[in-house]
């Protein structure tokens, strides 16, 4: 009986860890254009390039039908939030090495619980405001700002992005109890790329063939990961898996050495330790709230 119950759960990880490592391709495919294109430019291929596949998926399994039925609204909000976080995003990768990027970003998850006291009328606690201090504390880490570290336009940018990404997350806390997962994929994919590719028209360049398996690679990658994604999250709970998402940092770090030969310092990963361990401290706190809830 024991392992009838947790074999979802291991499985939901296994899904997880999957889709993680996929991400971490497909944002090594988007560093690698962003050398030679404009970060909106590469957030319009990102957003492009999966839209085919996941309309695929989302036809495959008979869920076309939920793709009208959405919050129209908070699906434009999470559009245009989409555009900025991908373009900072694309900046920064293109411009610092993928470990640090990440290390930046991890942020994200404790800026969604900060933003949930405003916007969703969530308490936060005061462990859990030490914990999310914390992980900001790790951030100027990164950044070095009175050093001669990575506190430049591109860490603002990574920063902003990760901001972006958080406000993005409480619309989908939102979206979820009215829209289905394929609704939420699906428009956030379509009004990335149209949004992103009205504002890259003026200076869009010319795509060189040899940079199509790049596109490629993106948007398989990417459609891959966010069905992977889907099938974590339906077999196992979120507080169980979420922690598995820096598990990216292995991967992003292994890309850097084998494609671009260069590994993060030491400032890098002092910050990227205290910012997960925030994270992870966060997730357990949660976890214990929502237990101690049940009836």
């Amino acid at each position: 009986m024991a392992a009838s119950i947790d074999d979802p759960s291991r499985r939901g990880a296994a899904w997880m860890l999957l889709a993680v490592a996929l991400f971490a391709l497909m944002d090594a495919g988007m560093k690698w254009l962003a050398a030679d294109y404009p970060p909106l430019q590469v957030a319009t291929l990102r957003g492009a390039a999966a839209l085919p596949l996941v309309f695929a998926w989302v036809l495959l399994g008979g869920r076309a039908a939920t793709l009208l039925r959405v919050h129209w609204r908070l699906h434009l909000v999470r559009g245009a939030l989409g555009i900025a976080m991908m373009a900072g995003f694309v900046y920064g990768l293109a411009r610092m090495p993928m470990s640090t990027a990440y290390a930046i970003v991890f942020v994200a998850p404790l800026l969604v619980t900060a933003m949930a006291v405003p916007i969703l009328g969530e308490r936060v606690g005061p462990r859990r405001w030490t914990a999310i201090a914390l992980g900001m504390a790790g951030v100027l880490v990164v950044l070095r700002p009175t050093g001669e570290g990575v506190m430049t336009l591109a860490g603002l940018a990574l920063l902003g992005a990760a901001a972006c990404y958080a406000a993005a997350a409480i619309t989908v806390r939102i979206l979820a109890q009215r829209d289905s997962t394929e609704a939420m994929v699906f428009w956030f994919l379509l009004l990335l790329a149209l949004g992103a590719g009205a504002l890259a028209w003026p200076d869009w360049r010319p795509m060189r063939a040899h940079d199509v398996w790049a596109v490629a690679g993106v948007g398989v990658s990417g459609a891959l990961a966010q069905v992977a994604l889907t099938h974590a999250f339906r077999l196992a709970e979120a507080s169980r898996i979420a922690p598995l998402e820096y598990t990216g940092l292995v991967w992003v770090v292994l890309l850097d050495l084998g494609v671009w030969g260069v590994l993060p310092d030491t400032p890098t990963w002092i910050g990227a330790a205290i910012i997960i361990a925030s994270g992870l401290y966060l997730l357990r706190r949660e976890r214990v709230l929502a237990i101690g809830a049940q009836p």
